[in-house]
């Protein structure tokens, strides 16, 4: 069932790549497998092409990390809390929820301490939603004016968490919002600056997240099925 998942939904990102003349390299598909046993991880490796997953909470993160049977690009897409870095610093691929000049420097103190460089997204709050973590579109710029000389970080892109909607049409204006942001920063030179990266999408408006641009999409209900958060 989880391999029927998975491809469908790759399926399904290739078509929405036709669609907008993008080649389906240039679009990564994160599995979103938090509170999913590890089992089901270890299910997708071996039946499909999967090596991408993303968690939100740090804890789950190592556990996994640490009892997996080989190696795949970890994803922190979760609200990270400065004290949660260290544990994960040296474990992720890339870090997609850097929101604040405080955090960025806590990554960058634990970098150091492991002698590793760091990609980090900055997440925005494109729709303004006061429940979402985020900067402003309008503070985006100085935020990464403010860390870019950071040397063990490297800003790579940034990342949205578009409204839950009926209907994923709703949710284009914000992609592609995000999109306009990433090719403005880029357009101004800034030094230490060429972000490539929009992770954007999640089961249910990836598709329009991939005709607007989206490099990466963070999908686990699609794949996993739903959740259960009592456990």
């Amino acid at each position: 069932m989880l391999q029927e998942n998975y491809e469908s939904i790759d399926k399904k990102i290739t078509e929405a790549c036709k669609r907008a003349g993008r080649n389906r390299d240039a679009v990564t598909l994160i599995a979103v497998s938090k509170t999913k046993p590890l089992s089901d991880i270890e299910e997708l490796l071996q039946n499909t092409d999967a090596e991408n997953f993303g968690e939100n909470k740090v804890q789950e993160l190592v556990d996994k990390y640490e009892h997996i049977s080989r190696p795949v690009k970890w994803h922190m897409i979760g609200h990270l809390q400065t004290n949660k870095v260290k544990y994960i610093v040296d474990k992720v691929c890339l870090i997609h929820s850097v929101d604040s000049v405080n955090l960025a420097k806590t990554i960058e103190k634990e970098a150091a301490k492991h002698n590793v460089v760091v990609p980090v997204l900055i997440e925005v709050n494109v729709a303004g939603e006061e429940s979402k973590f985020g900067v402003s579109v309008e503070e985006t710029e100085d935020l990464i004016r403010q860390i870019k000389d950071f040397p063990h970080i490297h800003i790579d892109g940034l990342m949205t968490i578009a409204p839950f909607v009926a209907n994923p049409e709703e949710n284009r204006v914000h992609f592609r919002r995000l999109k306009e942001l990433l090719l403005d920063i880029n357009s101004k030179n800034i030094d230490n600056v060429h972000m490539n990266v929009l992770s954007m999408g999640m089961t249910n408006d990836y598709e329009v997240a991939v005709e607007e641009g989206a490099t990466m999409v963070r999908v686990g209900t699609g794949i996993f099925g739903e959740r259960n958060y009592n456990i």
